[in-house]
């Protein structure tokens, strides 16, 4: 299967899931005001190239909109952009990450522990979110016990299935932007106690090293410690979870390549790297053009918000040979769901690591796991992730 069924109820946007391609790599579009980026030239070309396209995005909003975005990588630009990422790039290079595996291991074998005797499991609920949660929680420092509060608020924050729209100025995209601001104030205002607190007590974990972290020769405000950990929380757990769903459902939908990885556990990398090409879980980024620039044939002025759709561009043909095709053979495979540039996701080592071990451990306890044809994958309600919010799976004979 190459088309991803359109009874789970996927976003209607998702058009590359259904194997579709838009007959042009730029568009605006008038409805919204943006301008929609599906081509991988285009797209490496905005992420390679910050002095033309910020991503300072919050900039092109209206004011009752914005919020603040102090210490928030993702809408930060050079030189300010690298000083912050400095600060924490040290928490996730390749041995530190690596150091990791014995703790990564050891929580998935207590995770999977809790599952014995049972002929069922969900794999979010289960696995594939607690997981990620608990490794970044114990890496900030912050209570992995809380884990049911921060799901709360993130899925309030991923919840709604519009588009968002620099021209819609109905009651329903205000009454959900008011509603993301509530989800996120609960989260920040969590975080900022655990900051105080660090003022207080310092600890050996990486919100105090935030907390102490200078920059020019100044401490970090308050607003950009709790924005910082806030991004670390939220790309530290979510990319995990919808990258072990995603690569699960593949496999299910691919026979033949879950033989190969039940056979042969040497090719769960390849997997998962075409996973993250076939089902990316980020969909889009936002960019500002800062200068009129030329774009795939079409002029775009200066001031403009861009709609990056990486996960479009994972599906340009121009790029991948048969790109509705899951092949883990492909080599290379220059996918873009970790982004690229400056801002190639600072996670990709852990979210991959955390993959590679949890999907190994998962089909060595339950080598028959497969769907339930009785109760589908749901997926995630906004049209900027793809991803399954629950992925209901049988692991005995059947």
């Amino acid at each position: 299967m190459t088309i991803i069924d359109d009874a789970w109820g996927l976003h209607e946007g998702h058009f590359w899931l259904r194997d579709r391609h838009p007959d042009r790599p730029v568009r605006f579009d008038e409805t919204t005001g943006m301008w929609n980026v599906y081509g991988y030239p285009e797209v490496m070309r905005i992420l390679g190239d910050p002095k033309t396209f910020s991503s300072d995005t919050a900039r092109t909003l209206p004011p009752e909109m914005q919020e603040p975005t102090e210490g928030n990588l993702v809408q930060m630009d050079p030189p300010l952009h690298g000083k912050l990422r400095k600060l924490v790039s040290h928490a996730f290079t390749p041995k530190v990450v690596a150091d990791l595996e014995p703790r990564i291991a050891e929580v998935t074998g207590e995770l999977l522990d809790a599952l014995d005797g049972r002929d069922r499991l969900e794999l979010v609920a289960d696995l594939a979110y607690p997981l990620p949660v608990i490794v970044i929680a114990e890496l900030l420092g912050v209570p992995a016990g809380d884990r049911h509060l921060f799901k709360q608020w993130v899925d309030g924050i991923f919840d709604s299935s519009r588009q968002f729209s620099l021209r819609d100025q109905s009651e329903e995209q205000v009454r959900d932007l008011a509603y993301v601001r509530e989800q996120v104030t609960h989260l920040t205002d969590y975080l900022g106690e655990h900051v105080e607190e660090r003022r207080r007590r310092p600890r050996a974990d990486l919100l105090t090293k935030l907390v102490e972290a200078e920059v020019d020769g100044e401490r970090l405000t308050r607003t950009e410690v709790v924005n910082f950990a806030n991004l670390l929380l939220l790309a530290g757990h979510i990319t995990t979870t919808m990258l072990l769903g995603n690569t699960v459902l593949c496999l299910d939908a691919h026979p033949e390549w879950f033989g190969r990885v039940r056979e042969d556990r040497s090719t769960i990398p390849a997997v998962i790297e075409e996973s993250l090409r076939f089902f990316s879980p980020f969909a889009t980024l936002g960019r500002v053009t800062d200068v009129d620039v030329e774009l795939g044939g079409e002029h775009v002025p200066a001031g403009e918000l861009l709609m990056v759709w990486v996960a479009a561009a994972n599906r340009d043909p121009r790029q991948f040979a048969d790109p509705g095709v899951f092949d883990p053979t492909r080599d290379p495979n220059p996918h873009l769901a970790f982004g690229r540039g400056i801002h190639f996701c600072l996670g990709a080592p852990l979210a991959r690591l955390e993959g590679r071990i949890a999907l190994g451990m998962l089909l060595d306890r339950f080598p028959r796991l497969r769907t339930d044809p009785d109760e589908p994958p749901q997926f995630l309600a906004s049209p900027n992730l793809t991803g399954v919010r629950r992925l209901p799976l049988l692991t005995s004979a059947g």
